[in-house]
């Protein structure tokens, strides 16, 4: 292990030992300070932030840019510090941590035992929505997580997630697809984060105008296993408590192609994405090159 993992092995470690003991309001502050002094700094990930809420946000000014992505990189830290605590927070703390709207869609998929895949973007705290299922549904799922360097750091966010009630298969390897396949053929649940294409052969999307390319896995398990894709959109406010949306299942289309009906459900997994990434831009963490345009290195910052 080189010296640079070596270091962020360590930082992450010390994130989870020493963050979830601090009282609430210290980690608060530290998470703020620690998210405007990036913001100041304007490194890559500042400005690649700025890059994508400018399509989001078409007609804000640089100033309305600059304080999307002050609140940005808060939100940000926020996940952050939330995360590092989640595996200490109590099991009331957690129910009553997020409330999401519409959860009929999921509930009532569940009972019907035909398996549901919910997919979402990178808003807000995905695995405190995760945690809120295992906890106040008492139901387990499984999910892929990117296979992190060092593997220290990947083994960390694998026993993260695990504490949470998890099932967490790693994204390389090629063999994801069919145990999720098989557990939602059991009638179980699978939570997959979606807005960003890991193999550079996904689906191509139209998003806020432009062109991006999302994954296409969660179409292609609906399709083969028959199970219920539901798209789910987060957000923060001032609140501690995380708010959410279930949205309607999206339907396999009754003709065309394979390809043909993965491209339209993955199109109208993107457009229920978009809905809530242009409510809350602030809350949507995507500090990396997202559409083609900008996947050129010589176009823009990383």
């Amino acid at each position: 292990m080189s010296a640079a993992d070596r270091l962020t092995d360590a930082l992450y470690g010390a994130g989870w030992s020493t963050v979830r003991r601090l009282p609430e309001p210290v980690a608060v502050r530290l998470g703020r300070t620690i998210a405007d002094l990036a913001w100041k700094r304007r490194g890559k990930g500042v400005l690649r932030l700025e890059a994508n809420y400018a399509r989001v946000v078409p007609d804000a000014t640089p100033e309305r840019l600059a304080e999307l992505s002050r609140a940005g990189m808060r939100s940000y830290l926020r996940y952050w510090m939330e995360s590092f605590r989640l595996p200490a927070w109590s099991a009331e703390r957690v129910r009553t941590g997020f409330e999401p709207k519409d959860v009929h869609h999921l509930t009532d998929g569940l009972a019907s035992d035909r398996g549901v895949i919910l997919a979402l973007p990178h808003l807000a705290n995905w695995d405190l929505a995760g945690a809120w299922v295992t906890t106040k549904l008492e139901t387990p799922f499984t999910t892929v997580a990117e296979r992190l360097k060092p593997e220290t750091l990947y083994d960390r966010f694998v026993a993260y997630r695990e504490s949470l009630g998890m099932e967490v298969l790693p994204h390389s390897g090629g063999s994801a697809f069919g145990t999720l396949a098989r557990r939602l053929r059991d009638g179980g649940l699978v939570c997959l984060v979606a807005d960003r294409d890991l193999s550079a052969s996904g689906v191509e999307v139209d998003f806020f105008g432009e062109t991006a390319r999302m994954p296409a896995g969660p179409a292609l398990l609906a399709q083969q296993t028959g199970a219920l894709l539901l798209p789910v959109t987060l957000r923060y406010d001032d609140s501690p408590i995380m708010k959410g949306r279930v949205h309607p299942p999206i339907e396999v289309p009754e003709s065309g192609t394979r390809a043909e009906r993965t491209s339209a459900m993955t199109q109208s997994l993107a457009d229920a994405f978009a809905t809530g990434i242009a409510e809350h831009p602030e809350d949507w963490h995507m500090l990396q090159r997202l559409w083609l345009a900008d996947l050129d290195p010589a176009k823009g910052p990383a």
